[in-house]
């Protein structure tokens, strides 16, 4: 009667109960706060960090082991694919359970009812709780496949203290994933929920135990399991304690706990980490900081990165063994550090891209003096003139900054920012030109990837056909991604090929550390372009290492930034380096030459300039764009008499009795050193006697003070001021040279061409007169404080 009296209301309240029904399941289900994971490319976990409600709680399984739904249904559910969430029979076995034993004994819920008692945080048991939980149950069914309610309750269930989850759990009491336990492990954590407080140790495990073997016996039954496998299942005893979470990349879980926290659904993280490699990589490092450790150097970062996708093989931030009280929590792959001699190749690599040079052009190792700035090179020693290719394999720091000078320091400034180094962000002008020997900072992750970059350049040439992908050059990655399609240019993304190959070339001529010195005789030794770089007072050691597959980069030394004697990239970097790659997969296997990007150039012989009329040619391969390298000018015509060994012009011998001749011929200073270890070198014949020297080029040319300059002269202990050497390059060092300052006369030298002065506080005039009577002059002003 009621329903025909009032069909509306009847109607409206159907609707209100089918949309109560249908609303009646939290959204979303579960709320709770997951612990950050961190995955290899193979799904191995690297590390974890625990969720903020200080549970360890992964994040949701994207499918169960087919042996823990087994066991875990022959234990709580085992009619759970045939029932809608409630289990008629089994509540009324529950029911009879607890009228029998007079207490409750059994709940009769379903799988799919604990995983709506687990959404609702677990509250106290009541009747209508229980019932609201039915219903709920029914609508869970409606909206999860069975699949889904197993990987619910896995991912939820309680298993013990702060354990939450089957992932979780199976870490730390079996230090596995779930996909690898044994089916003894297997029944123990399907049991466990059920009385998650019996696996602590003080409590009666063995109830535990026994709650595990019951569930193999009834696998047995089933024939789920075989007889051997039962009788091997019972002998397994129970876990101990819980075990600590695997910590194999811990300085990239932080990291990329500060990158992906904030943003939605990324609480696990698959990275391109591969586990051999992480663990080798560890195991590398663990080996080379204790033996770093008795020189009190204590820190070590390494970092492999693919060539060909840029992704990141293997992390380590810094080695544990260093401990807290060194700083081991501190990520050295992202933290800016002086970088030493490790930005040298890129210039080269720029000089030979746009012609200023070829491999074997010679440059300046004199001393020099730029403004106030006076780079020295390692050893304090100079070659006068050495092949560019050379001054890069012997890291000499004065030939690189006059070839940065050449080069431009803006220029160079703004290709290394379009290379990636993202922490080189003030102006050039901030750094000078000590910017190519350490006065900028970097972090490996950005050098070891600039490095990656060149060798994708170079080993896409040939299959681009001669051409570039700007893609190439671009940031790594510790996460998978999609490498876009190629989009082809002829113009080179930063570097051309031939320069990165002739650069190459030369970092791989650098002499290896001694347990690799004779490494070309080893069929088994890879062919690697490395580069170390050791920072300003002995603080930072760099080794990068490169090959068609492989980008490695390490770093060395203190993370408080504390120098150390021997803390040098040759030494504490450059032999890890090398174990690494020892230890990496793969052939050995080089880059081809871009000959499409090389030409065979008409070189002066000994200057590998282009040749003037006066040179003696030679052919090289080298760049394409080499051909607008500058033109020899070390190559000179004289006029000899007939003996050859006297310089003459026209005004002491006639014409038709000089020999023409053409020398190879240095600025006075440069001679001074070259010759020292070049005993091929001639000089230029004097002038005879009877000849007017002052057509003759200026054959003398000081060292120091090479400018005009003012020398600051500290007092020495005995309260004197000290003395000031002074020094001068001759072509002729046999010639005497009489020494003047101010007018008065000091002394003579011969042969080694220096004398010692402590002038007065004030201006001064040097004057310089040779036997020939050639002339040199030099203000120098001496300041006392």
């Amino acid at each position: 009667m009621l329903l025909k009296k009032y069909p509306f209301i009847t109607l409206a309240l159907c609707i209100v109960i089918i949309l109560a029904y249908w609303f009646c399941l939290p959204r979303p289900l579960f709320n709770t706060p997951q612990s950050f994971v961190l995955e290899s490319s193979e799904g191995s976990l690297l590390g974890a960090r625990i969720s903020k409600d200080g549970q360890w709680r992964f994040p949701p399984i994207d499918s169960v082991p087919d042996k823990f739904a087994s066991a875990l249904i022959a234990f709580e559910d085992h009619r759970f694919y045939h029932h809608p969430g409630v289990d008629p029979i089994g509540l009324a076995r529950a029911l009879w359970q607890n009228i029998k034993n007079r207490k409750i004994v059994s709940g009769g819920s379903t799988i799919s009812m604990q995983v709506i008692r687990m959404a609702g945080g677990n509250p106290p048991r009541t009747i209508w709780r229980k019932l609201l939980e039915m219903i709920q149950a029914t609508r869970l069914e409606l909206g999860y496949s069975k699949k889904d309610i197993l990987k619910l309750y896995a991912s939820h269930a309680p298993f013990g203290g702060n354990i939450v989850g089957l992932e979780a759990a199976s870490w730390r009491y079996y230090g596995k994933p779930p996909h690898l336990l044994s089916w003894a492990e297997t029944c123990m954590m399907a049991v466990l929920p059920n009385s998650p407080g019996l696996i602590h140790p003080g409590r009666s495990r063995d109830a535990l135990l026994q709650k595990r073997n019951r569930l193999l016996g009834k696998l047995l039954e089933e024939t789920i399991l075989d007889s051997l496998t039962y009788e091997l299942a019972i002998e397994e005893p129970l876990p101990e304690a819980p075990l600590p979470l695997p910590q194999l990349a811990p300085h990239l879980l932080d990291r990329a706990y500060l990158e992906y926290t904030d943003k939605p659904r990324n609480a696990r993280i698959n990275t391109s980490i591969q586990l051999p490699l992480q663990k080798q990589l560890n195991s590398v490092l663990a080996h080379h900081q204790k033996r770093l450790s008795g020189n009190q150097i204590h820190n070590l970062a390494a970092i492999i990165i693919d060539v060909e996708s840029g992704q990141v093989l293997a992390y380590a931030g810094n080695v544990p063994e260093a401990g807290s009280r060194h700083a081991n929590q501190v990520d050295v792959i992202t933290a800016p550090r002086s970088t030493g001699s490790i930005l040298k190749p890129f210039l080269y690599a720029r000089c030979l891209q746009e012609g200023l040079i070829s491999p074997q052009s010679i440059l300046a190792d004199v001393p020099t003096q730029m403004g106030g700035y006076r780079p020295e090179n390692f050893h304090e020693d100079y070659d006068g003139m050495v092949r560019a290719d050379r001054a890069l394999i012997r890291s000499l720091n004065v030939p690189i900054v006059r070839l940065l000078s050449q080069y431009g320091l803006e220029k160079f400034h703004y290709h290394l920012q379009k290379i990636g180094l993202t922490t080189i962000n003030h102006p050039a002008s901030h750094y000078g030109l000590p910017l190519v020997l350490g006065g900028a900072e970097a972090n490996l992750w950005d050098i070891t990837n600039a490095y990656a970059c060149m060798a994708r350049v170079l080993k896409h040439y040939h299959p681009y056909n001669s051409q570039y992908d700007k893609w190439d050059i671009h940031p790594a990655s510790y996460t998978p991604y999609q490498r876009p399609s190629a989009h082809l240019q002829n113009t080179p993304p930063g570097f051309g090929a031939s320069a990165i190959w002739f650069t190459f070339e030369a970092m791989e001529e650098v002499e290896r550390p001694n347990s690799e010195g004779e490494w070309e005789n080893f069929e088994s030794s890879r062919r690697i372009a490395w580069k170390t770089g050791t920072s300003f007072g002995f603080r930072d050691a760099w080794a990068i290492g490169v090959n068609p597959k492989y980008a490695v980069g390490v770093w060395a030394g203190n993370a408080d930034g504390e120098g150390r004697p021997g803390l040098i990239g040759i030494k504490a970097a450059a032999p890890v380096l090398f174990d690494i790659f020892n230890r990496l997969p793969g052939k050995n296997e080089w880059f081809e030459p871009p000959y499409d990007d090389m030409i065979e150039l008409s070189v002066c012989q000994k200057s590998a300039y282009r040749p003037s009329p006066n040179c003696p040619t030679d052919t090289i391969w080298a760049p394409a764009s080499s051909v607008n390298a500058d033109v020899c000018k070390f190559h000179h015509t004289v006029y000899l008499d007939q003996s050859q060994q006297w310089r003459v012009n026209a005004q002491c011998e006639s014409p038709g009795n000089m020999i023409k001749a053409s020398f190879f011929s240095l600025p006075p200073v440069a001679e001074h050193y070259y010759r020292k270890k070049h005993p091929d070198y001639y000089t230029i014949p004097p002038f005879r006697s009877d000849c007017d020297p002052t057509t003759a080029a200026n054959n003398m040319q000081l060292i120091y003070p090479k400018y005009p300059t003012k020398i600051y002269v500290p007092v020495d202990l005995n309260g004197q001021p000290s003395k000031t050497v002074f020094k001068v390059a001759h072509r002729s060092n046999e010639l005497a040279i009489y020494w003047h300052i101010d007018e008065t006369y000091i002394g003579t030298t011969r042969e080694f061409h220096s004398m010692e002065f402590a002038p007065s506080i004030g201006k001064h005039v040097l004057t310089l007169v040779d036997e020939q009577g050639q002339r040199l002059v030099q203000q120098f002003e001496i300041i006392g404080k």
